[in-house]
């Protein structure tokens, strides 16, 4: 399992959100030039964040983009199924209608079981977590890095 850009951007996207929230709506272009994503991209990826009520739009001459929800309330896992669709390490997992040996495979129930693991694992971090090692590091280094 790997998870894609569109899991990693989506995230960076949120926080980068989050850090500013205090401030005026954030513009595409400074979320892309912060993240150092294309303008395009984010603009493609803000809107499934946006779908899913994670962030909100604000039209306007001083619109922009703000957080909707509080980061503490945001798991990765929340992140990572809106960007990349549900979690699934094997696809009987998800779909054991669409594999004719489900109900014999032996192995279906460990992937079945990793697969659990691993969106546990997702849901007990938060953006707020995320946030908290952003300000930890920068406090220490002023290096930052995103990656889950």
């Amino acid at each position: 399992m790997k998870i894609s850009t569109r899991g990693r951007y989506g995230l960076r996207i949120l926080l980068d959100l989050a850090l500013f929230d205090s401030e005026k709506p954030r513009l595409i272009r400074d979320i892309a030039q912060s993240q150092k994503i294309s303008e395009k991209y984010v603009s493609r990826l803000i809107i499934d964040l946006r779908r899913a009520s994670m962030v909100r739009s604000i039209r306007g001459a001083k619109g922009g983009f703000k957080i909707f929800k509080k980061p503490a309330e945001i798991t990765l896992l929340d992140v990572v199924e809106v960007m990349e669709g549900p979690l699934s390490i094997v696809g009987c997992v998800a779909l054991p209608e669409k594999c004719t040996s489900s109900t014999l495979c032996s192995t279906r129930q460990i992937w079945d079981k990793v697969n659990s693991d691993i969106r546990e694992s997702l849901r007990k971090f938060t953006l707020q977590d995320v946030m908290d090692c952003h300000n930890r590091q920068n406090a220490q280094k002023g290096i930052i890095d995103y990656c889950i």
